[in-house]
Parts: structure tokens; sequence; C-alpha cells
């Protein structure tokens, strides 16, 4: 037994179409991380990508929204919990998961420049 109530399947969608709406407007780093994936998918698919390489990029690309997300989480939650005080360990717990993000968008990079680099190396090659 739980003391909450349950809410039910469809309102766990609810939910979460609600934390994401609260994150794009409230986070531009999420803003900037979206519009770069959609300028990305649209050039992999001018390019030609396989299917392979599109999904590699997707999971790419959740990765690092997904970092944010959990980044901006946790920055709220310590936020509520220390009142905005400001504290070590607040502080270190807040620059290790923006580290993470940080770490997350380098190896995007590279995953990036590992598919995209060779492909304009093809169509450069061509003309």
């Amino acid at each position: 037994m739980t003391k909450y109530k349950a809410q039910g399947f469809s309102n766990t969608f609810k939910n979460a179409r609600k934390g994401l709406r609260l994150v794009l407007k409230s986070e531009i780093n999420i803003r900037v991380h979206f519009c770069a994936a959609l300028l990305i998918l649209l050039l992999a698919v001018f390019l030609g990508f396989s299917v392979t390489k599109i999904c590699v990029l997707l999971l790419t690309i959740s990765a690092v929204i997904c970092a944010e997300m959990v980044n901006s989480a946790i920055e709220f939650s310590l936020d509520a919990v220390f009142h905005n005080k400001y504290s070590k360990l607040v502080g270190m717990a807040k620059d290790i998961s923006a580290g993470a993000v940080m770490f997350t968008t380098f190896v995007a990079i590279a995953v990036g420049l590992l598919l995209f680099v060779p492909a304009f190396w093809d169509v450069v090659s061509n003309w």
C-alpha cells in the first residue's frame, strides 16, 4: 500500500508531457539541443543516411537530451530542498550532473563526426 493515490495509466503520459513542456519552457539548453537535433536529422536525411545511421543519431540525440533533463531535475530538486542556499555539496552535485551532460555531448559530437565526415567527403569528392 502507498499513501499516494494511484494516478492511472493515462495520467502518467499527461505528467510526462507536462514535464517535457516545462523543461522546454524553462531551459534554454534543451531548446538549443532540440533545434540542433532537428537540423542534424534533416542533414542526415539530405545526405541519404541509412536507417541504421539515423537510429544511431536518434539514440545519441536522445542521450544528450535525457542527460540535460536529468541535470535540470537534479538542479530543481536540490534548489527546492536547500531553498537556493549555498552548499558545497549541492554545488558539487550540480557540477557533476553538468559534467555528465558535457561528457554525453562530447560523445555525441564524436559520433556525429564519425557519421558525417565520411558523408561530406563523399559529397565533396563526387563534385
